[in-house]
């Protein structure tokens, strides 16, 4: 499945003219995706020919290793165009991450070397049973024929994608690991089963491992990786952040068009609905929520990128990067919503699929509790309590 690449990327604003080259064509086509839950490989295809999955692998491997600044661009461009499109990749660069992170030379060799090739990664992380989402009933067990992976795991985004899953399991030594395991492997199955009311074109699925068959070189101690401080969990919720900032900037950047086919309220006695005074306060509203949603989201990676290994700029970037997935869901969710207000009933037309960017912002935002991330900024703002490091702030 893997996409020959045709261009490479070496620096930031490479990245950024890549990416903003790309969203015309997919948001094109975005609303009749959703509508049909059609997946979209020919826009993941599109997405690997840029070069842009590359991005974050390391230099000394071959790749441009663009920080946080870059992915959070890239995102929320994708997000902005296509809010399930953007969310395919987020796994894939998490999992490169970590790879970056902890994994061995040789992992990262040939791990890498597959990515700046075209190939994709899928996550197979969470599990429907156990106490919390941490807790994991597939094995990965060592036998006489070598390592062997059995279990199931839903919500797989970007499975239907991929060349690599990225499968979180128990380890034949009790630990949390990673295996990196081909898609087409026997014994994988992956079923395009995912209903959710929002980010329908994702294919987050439900992948099977019937005693699939692991290579020793390509499996990540996971718990060693959350164990050691630092910005992995942060870098993954930045590219949540991102999303969220990318549906709200999508569902603005309808209000023109929206706007412009409404009828304006007679007690306004105005000619359009744009010169509405109440409309135009409202409008006003959203876009200072949203422009502080991407402001939130720029700090918030430039705090990653600037990160060492010292506890107070790990904390610092754990906070600013929960405020700005905080503040970028609230906006998400906001004007996702309050376009049906300012189209009025016409906006609620199945047929104009506005309720796109409200069931994207509703579903997305559901990944992890804000509120949890609200108590550890106020916890940080009583006491100065720095947050834990971990996969989720």
């Amino acid at each position: 499945m893997t996409t020959q690449l045709t261009a490479s990327i070496t620096d930031h604003d490479a990245a950024v003219a890549a990416v903003t080259a790309l969203a015309p064509a997919v948001a094109a086509g975005a609303s009749v995706r959703d509508l049909a839950r059609d997946l979209p490989f020919d826009e993941v295809t599109a997405l690997s020919a840029s070069g842009l999955l590359g991005i974050t692998v390391p230099r000394e491997y071959g790749g441009a290793g663009l920080g946080a600044v870059s992915l959070a661009v890239v995102t929320a461009t994708l997000a902005a165009a296509d809010a399930s499109l953007a969310q395919i990749p987020q796994s894939h660069f998490v999992f490169v991450d970590a790879a970056r992170r902890v994994g061995t030379d040789m992992l990262k060799r040939r791990l890498f070397g597959r990515v700046l090739a075209g190939a994709r990664i899928a996550n197979a992380q969470t599990e429907r049973g156990g106490r919390t989402v941490l807790d994991d009933a597939t094995a990965l067990r060592r036998t006489a024929r070598g390592l062997r992976l059995t279990g199931t795991k839903y919500y797989c985004t970007g499975a239907a994608f991929a060349d690599l899953l990225a499968v979180r399991a128990v380890g034949p030594d009790g630990g949390s690991v990673v295996a990196y395991v081909p898609a087409d492997a026997e014994g994988v199955t992956i079923a395009d089963d995912w209903d959710g009311v929002g980010q329908r074109t994702t294919s987050s699925g439900t992948v099977a491992f019937d005693d699939v068959v692991v290579d020793d070189d390509l499996v990540l101690d996971f718990a060693l990786l959350r164990s050691t401080p630092g910005t992995y969990g942060t870098t993954a919720q930045l590219l949540h952040a991102a999303v969220d900032v990318g549906i709200a900037r999508g569902a603005l950047d309808a209000l023109p068009d929206l706007v412009g086919r409404a009828r304006p309220w007679f007690e306004a006695d105005v000619e359009r609905a744009a010169d509405d005074p109440l409309l135009i306060a409202q409008a006003g509203e959203l876009e200072i929520d949203v422009r502080a949603a991407e402001a939130l989201l720029e700090h918030a990676a430039r705090t990653v990128d600037a990160a060492d290994d010292s506890r107070r700029s790990i904390a610092d970037a754990a906070l600013a990067t929960a405020a700005a997935k905080v503040a970028a869901g609230r906006a998400a969710r906001r004007v996702g919503s309050e376009l049906f207000d300012i189209g009025g009933t016409r906006a609620a037309s199945s047929a104009a699929n506005l309720s796109r960017h409200w069931r994207d912002a509703r579903t997305h935002t559901l990944h992890d509790p804000e509120r949890w991330k609200v108590q550890h900024l106020g916890r940080w703002a009583l006491d100065r309590r720095t947050p834990p490091s971990h996969g989720t702030l």
